[in-house]
């Protein structure tokens, strides 16, 4: 009876941490990109403007740098700190 218990126990703390992790992954957006990623999330994001050739350059130099790339195709750039804080010398966002 103890071993079953134990072994419920075991089972419920099992399933508790991979919801956990699931859920911190949903929370990060796009974080911790691979770089085979970037493309497809890139083409995404500058799916809704007309300088797609920029756009796509810069968001996938900024998925390199940051592994990741906001959801979206316009803002949610907080939800990515290194691509939302990278600026270029004259201040500007540097990433689409």
């Amino acid at each position: 009876m103890a071993a079953r218990s134990n072994n419920i126990a075991t089972l419920l703390f099992v399933i508790t941490v991979i919801f956990l992790v699931t859920l911190s992954n949903v929370a990060e957006g796009y974080n911790n990109l691979l770089l085979r990623d970037c493309k497809p999330r890139c083409t995404y994001r500058c799916s809704a403007t007309s300088h797609k050739k920029p756009c796509m350059l810069y968001c996938q130099k900024c998925c390199a740098k940051c592994r990741c790339v906001p959801a979206g195709v316009y803002g949610n750039k907080q939800t990515c700190p290194c691509y939302n804080n990278w600026k270029t010398q004259e201040g500007r966002p540097k990433c689409p």
